[in-house]
């Protein structure tokens, strides 16, 4: 069974480069710069009519931690609703309590929000205190789907937990590694994890097209370059896909395919 890979895109121009590349799924949103928060209306709606790969959108109202008012989260319900009216395929959210837990109750509301569209609990799990019973709370609101580092820096370094995760989940969730996944480990975090989907940026730098810059200003945080950017590369999701085919099957696909699955 190939592998799936999931690129999350910044601007539609990224959007484009991971359907030519070869991905087979869009995360699209936007300040990547903060984690990412949801895109607008016009990107999504743009996205959706350019692209003929599947479309999941970030459902994040702001940067920061995880615990949500009242008013954020109308805020995702709405931007779900939006979502599905465009005919998106997935979204990606995720809650917690204040004592770090999953937000059960709210993240249940808005995977019914979602419909049809497959909904992907996203690396606020990472910040969860006890990943075993999160993972747990995440099936029974719902999620389709689990993106995660192993509540690590990287994927890699989380490949441990996230091998764990996969087998807890079994065939209820899909645990899709995410954080540092690169061309270069992507095969080995297969084979340690078992995972089948893999959620990476696959950037590289993008310089402005400006002839005239303003010396002594900048509109940007301070120490950023609002002359260089980073866009998903047509090469670097190529590199990805080609690692990913190459990579020999894992222990447990082996036995999937045993199995007769």
């Amino acid at each position: 069974m190939q592998s799936i890979l999931e690129i999350c895109a910044g601007s539609l121009a990224s959007c484009l480069a991971a359907q030519q590349g070869g991905a087979q799924r869009v995360e699209l949103c936007d300040n990547l710069l903060e984690g990412g928060t949801t895109p607008s209306y016009g990107m999504v709606a743009l996205a959706r009519d350019s692209l003929g790969i599947d479309l999941n959108v970030l459902i994040r109202p702001r940067g920061g931690d995880f615990l949500y008012t009242a008013l954020e989260f109308e805020t995702m319900a709405r931007d779900i609703e939006m979502c599905r009216k465009l005919g998106v395929n997935g979204v990606a959210l995720g809650m917690l309590t204040a004592d770090g837990d999953i937000d059960g109750p709210g993240t249940r509301e808005l995977v019914g929000l979602a419909g049809t569209m497959s909904v992907t609990f996203h690396r606020a799990f990472d910040m969860a205190r006890d990943p075993i019973s999160a993972l747990e709370e995440v099936i029974a609101a719902g999620c389709a789907r689990l993106l995660s580092s192993g509540q690590a820096a990287t994927a890699l370094d989380g490949a441990d937990l996230l091998a764990l995760l996969r087998q807890q989940a079994g065939e209820r969730l899909i645990v899709m590694p995410g954080a540092g996944v690169r061309a270069a480990n992507v095969a080995e975090l297969a084979r340690r994890t078992g995972c089948r989907e893999f959620h990476a940026s696959a950037r590289a730098e993008v310089a402005s097209g400006m002839r005239y810059r303003q010396p002594g200003l900048s509109m940007g945080a301070p120490g950023t370059d609002e002359y260089l950017r980073k866009e998903t590369a047509v090469d670097e999701v190529r590199a990805l896909r080609a690692a990913l085919d190459g990579a020999p099957p894992s222990r447990y696909e082996k036995h999937l395919a045993l199995r007769g699955d």
